[in-house]
Parts: structure tokens; sequence; C-alpha cells
């Protein structure tokens, strides 16, 4: 099995330690000056390319509306446009989005990258921004994992057939037409998270891939390793009863340095570029766990730490790191470069 690497896109709400966001983020309600564009999207642009460049393979771009963010499907589709190879993987809240509009979305742009988008669906937690954006976030019940599961099959089901009806709890919809497949027989994947017991079902019934979920107190490497185990298997086991096979991605911090104390130390002074601003100390929170998944080492740790992984059923480690060059190239050069040649070499005995 062949690990893959992806990233997250650089936006305000999944991003700490970078000045270039936080400018964006304070001038985002000022017009640009003749001939600019924001910051974020040159940071973003910058930062993906090097990606590129680096042999990762796919982008996560998160989608929040209520923010700074610039709107995911808008940024991914204009770096998709620049790339040749990696992959973008755009957010949605079917909250706030048609299926049917979706499904012509992603096909629009899985023609024209081609053959290399996929669909990140988040079920939704931001009531405010819901409410804000038109949209309903259900989150008292099972109903969203259920309108999830119909929003799904409805995008799949358009794919695949025009005209196109459906009858469900949450959608009804009769001879729609959608004129524009994906680009490819095998349609964009699904990508989700979850842990409550109904969205594990949900992952079980329609996703391709689970971001794998763990338990957020673990203290150590070791402990983190056995919650991923846990959840791996409770997913494995829905996901045979049903008879469908659901692919592992986990979304480790990584940072190097001389020591794990250095990296750690390190790490504390990337991400705390401006540590008196709210939303990086949230975010601050956030990353905490995921700095305990042995990563946060120097690189020939991380290194046996990714082919743990590997050897434990994760197919794709999807990086949280301080979004720069520098880091971008220091990935490139410590980890894909050298695990790719350890696995071409072993594939070629």
């Amino acid at each position: 099995m062949i690990l893959q690497f992806g990233l997250y896109a650089p936006v305000p709400h999944v991003t700490v330690g970078s000045q270039q966001i936080l400018n964006s983020v304070e001038n985002g309600q000022k017009s640009l000056s003749a001939g600019a564009v924001d910051q974020a999207y040159t940071l973003a642009k910058d930062v993906l390319l090097e990606a590129e460049r680096q042999n990762f393979d796919i982008i996560l771009f998160a989608e929040r509306h209520l923010g700074a963010d610039m709107e995911a499907w808008i940024l991914g589709s204009a770096i998709s446009s620049l790339t040749s190879r990696i992959r973008s993987m755009i957010a949605v809240h079917p909250g706030l989005w048609s299926p049917q509009l979706i499904a012509k979305m992603a096909s629009s742009l899985d023609r024209l990258t081609p053959g290399r988008m996929a669909i990140n669906l988040v079920t939704g937690w931001n009531i405010e921004e819901h409410t804000m954006y038109g949209g309903d976030t259900m989150l008292h019940n099972d109903d969203r994992y259920i309108r999830a599961e119909e929003f799904i099959e409805i995008v799949r089901g358009m794919w695949q057939h025009s005209p196109y009806s459906f009858k469900g709890e949450f959608y009804e919809i009769e001879g729609a037409e959608l004129l524009l497949r994906p680009a490819t027989k095998e349609p964009p994947e699904i990508f989700t998270a979850s842990r409550s017991e109904r969205g594990l079902d949900m992952i079980a019934n329609i996703a391709d891939w689970w971001f794998v979920d763990y338990d957020k107190e673990s203290e150590t490497t070791e402990d983190v390793m056995i919650s991923l185990q846990k959840a791996m298997d409770s997913v494995k086991t829905r996901a045979e009863k049903v008879g469908r096979k659901v692919r592992f991605a986990y979304n480790p911090f990584v940072c190097f340095g001389k020591s794990v104390e250095d990296a750690k130390a390190r790490a504390e002074r990337l991400v705390a570029t401006n540590g008196n601003d709210t939303d990086v100390r949230k975010l601050l929170n956030r990353i905490g766990p995921a700095m305990k998944a042995g990563c946060v080492a120097p690189p020939q740790q991380v290194r046996k730490q990714v082919e743990i992984f590997r050897e434990m059923g994760i197919e794709l480690l999807l990086f949280k790191f301080v979004p720069n060059i520098k880091e971008t190239q220091s990935i490139g050069r410590e980890i894909i470069a050298p695990m790719r040649k350890q696995w071409d070499d072993v594939q070629s005995l």
C-alpha cells in the first residue's frame, strides 16, 4: 500500500502561524489597492504550487462562510487551474448547498482539472453560520446524517443518470438533468469526518474515505495510536456489514527539530505568530491533540511514525503545519521524497 500525502489550503479558520493570513483577515473589509490580490490568495497559491512540486497528492479546501475565508469552491477552482497533478478536495455543507448544484459544480471542476477533484462532506456544527447564510445545521438530532446520506446519493445519482429522480425524507427531485458527467468513469471520491454513532453509520454507508477520529485527551503517541486503531476497526466492521470498504485518512501536525523537545519548542514558536488573537488561541487548542501524533520530532523519527501509520492501514496523511514555502519544502524533502523512494525500492524487489 502506497501512502498518499496531503495538506490544507491556508485559509484563516484552519491556519496558524501565518502573518499573511492575519494581515488578510485584518484587511478583509478594506478595498485592495490597484492591481493587488488578497494576501491569503497569494499565500495559498505560493504554498500549494510548491506542494505540487514537492509531490503532495491532495489539497483540502475547507469551507467557512462566516469569516474572512475566501469561498472554498472559488479558491479551489482558482488553484486547480494552476496545477497539473495534485488533486483538490473541496468541502461542502449539505445544510448550505443543494445536492443538484454541487453535482454540477463538482462535475464541472472534475472536467476542468481533469479528473482531479474530490468532495469533503461536512455535516456542520456552526449554528450562527448556517443561520446567517440561509442554512440549517440540524445539530441536535440524527437528521443531519440522514440528510447527508441523501445528499450524496443524489450527487452520485445525477453523475450517473440524466434525468434523475429521488424521493427521501429531506429531498424530492423529479427529472433533474445534468448534462456534464465527471471526467472519468470513477467519480470524484467522498471524504468525510464524524465521531457520533449515527455519523459513523453514515460513513460506513456513503463515504469513500474517513478522517479518523480519536481520543483528543490522549496523552502520548502510543495512546493516540491505540485510539486510532480502535476507531478504524469500528468503522471497518460497520462498512463490512453493508458490503462496503472505507479508506482511512489522518491529520497529524508536522514540525521538525533536532530533538523532540526542540521540535515542540519550534512548533510553539511558529504557531504563536499572534498569541493574543482569539482565533489563534482557539486553533492552538484544536491543533494540540494533532501534535501528539509523533510527527513533531526529528525527520528520521517522523519517517518511522509515517511508516507505522501506513502499516496500520492509513492511506492518506493530511498534514497540518505552518503554511509557508520553507515548511512545505522541508516536508517534501524530509518525508515525501525519502518515503516514496523507500516504497519504490521495496516494490522493485
